[in-house]
């Protein structure tokens, strides 16, 4: 990736971005299947005021599909109309209001961002993501910060196309629902490995201070928290879908 944050006087940036990426969910408790994808792209980012920049790109990919013995039925199905190889057109269109007094070490502010990922008709994949994420600090004393966060998405596919399996919402683990396995969260299908879904929601209640005897480092910081998170689809199993809470003190090192 790379990128030029002053492409033009007005602070207008673009940037370029090459990638090759590979998974292999077999190793992980995420519904078995292996995916390997070149794509490039170009995007920009727009500011509008000195807290909100309006971004937008487009990529193109190619996406190729490996399923196993022990794949989820519905994967099958998906590679069975639609092939083991696909291409995307990608666009992309997001909103990001920041008005943090600080991305490291936030004590007070709000950050927005709205976003969304679209399948354009030129390509193989049809389907639209809607994103949205807020997060609200504030301060209740010197050392202690109250910190809010909301997340949700919800995906679709269009043209009688449905979403792709490997663009489904996960939760699960560091950054969304901690305690559980990464993206554990939700449908699973009959080998009982997490499907992921269509619709995702996560909440995160944190209370931030200082690492007892290192007020002044900036750079360490402990908290108690409390996530919820769910992720709504097609399983194979019912009674999975529901909210799942942990609780817990966490670390944080920048």
């Amino acid at each position: 990736s790379y990128t030029n944050p002053y492409y033009t006087d007005e602070g207008i940036s673009r940037g370029f971005d090459v990638y090759q990426r590979d998974v292999d969910s077999t190793r992980t408790t995420i519904s078995q299947y292996q995916s390997s994808t070149l794509g490039g792209g170009v995007r920009f980012g727009v500011p509008i005021t000195d807290d909100e920049t309006i971004h937008y790109g487009l990529a193109a990919e190619q996406t190729k599909l490996t399923l196993t013995s022990t794949s989820s039925q519905s994967f099958v199905d998906y590679v069975n109309i639609f092939g083991v190889s696909t291409t995307n057109l990608m666009g992309t269109i997001g909103w990001t209001h920041d008005s943090r007094d600080s991305v490291i070490y936030t004590t007070a502010g709000m950050m927005q961002h709205a976003f969304v990922e679209i399948g354009l008709p030129a390509s193989d994949l049809r389907y639209y993501k809607l994103n949205y994420q807020q997060q609200w600090f504030h301060p209740l004393s010197k050392d202690l910060t109250l910190m809010l966060n909301g997340e949700g998405g919800a995906g679709k596919g269009y043209s009688g196309k449905p979403l792709p399996f490997f663009k489904n919402y996960y939760a699960g683990g560091p950054g969304s629902v901690r305690g559980f396995a990464p993206g554990s969260i939700g449908p699973r299908d009959s080998y009982n490995n997490a499907l992921g879904g269509q619709k995702r929601v996560v909440g995160n209640a944190e209370l931030l201070f200082p690492f007892p005897g290192m007020a002044k480092e900036k750079s360490v910081r402990m908290s108690a928290f409390m996530d919820a998170g769910a992720i709504r689809g097609e399983g194979d199993m019912a009674g999975t879908t529901g909210l799942r809470y942990s609780a817990g003190l966490a670390f944080t090192w920048v």
